[in-house]
């Protein structure tokens, strides 16, 4: 019984959502925006930066209600660890839009734009 809950436990942890800020943008290529006028990158920024701030208050809210089955689970009722399973698909689209977020970026400093994202994404790797 107290291996199940070891088990358990460690399902639970391993399934915990991620928080927003530590979904590493993916790749994106500046190329992308290449053809776009300075104005159209400064909308493109502020519809990607628009989105990426909704997916990260629900990818935060994910965690912390993880958080919660798990303390459940561990000082209740240990199957409820099994409920744990993170919002992968959220996760992933923020990691496309932070990676558009560092494209856009990038092709603002090609054409001297200066377009700047607060509390901008690390570099895609």
């Amino acid at each position: 019984m107290r291996i199940m809950g070891i088990v358990a436990l460690g399902a639970a942890l391993g399934g915990c959502a991620s928080s927003a800020s530590d979904i590493a943008p993916s790749y994106v290529s500046p190329v992308t925006y290449q053809a776009y006028t300075c104005q159209q990158l400064g909308l493109e920024a502020q519809a990607i930066s628009t989105r990426a701030a909704t997916l990260s208050g629900a990818q935060d809210s994910q965690r912390t209600k993880d958080g919660l089955v798990t303390a459940a689970a561990i000082v209740v009722f240990w199957p409820a660890a099994f409920f744990v399973g993170g919002d992968k698909q959220t996760a992933a689209e923020l990691a496309n839009m932070k990676g558009q977020m560092v494209a856009i970026e990038q092709a603002s400093i090609a054409k001297k734009c200066n377009i700047q994202f607060e509390g901008k994404p690390t570099r895609a790797t």
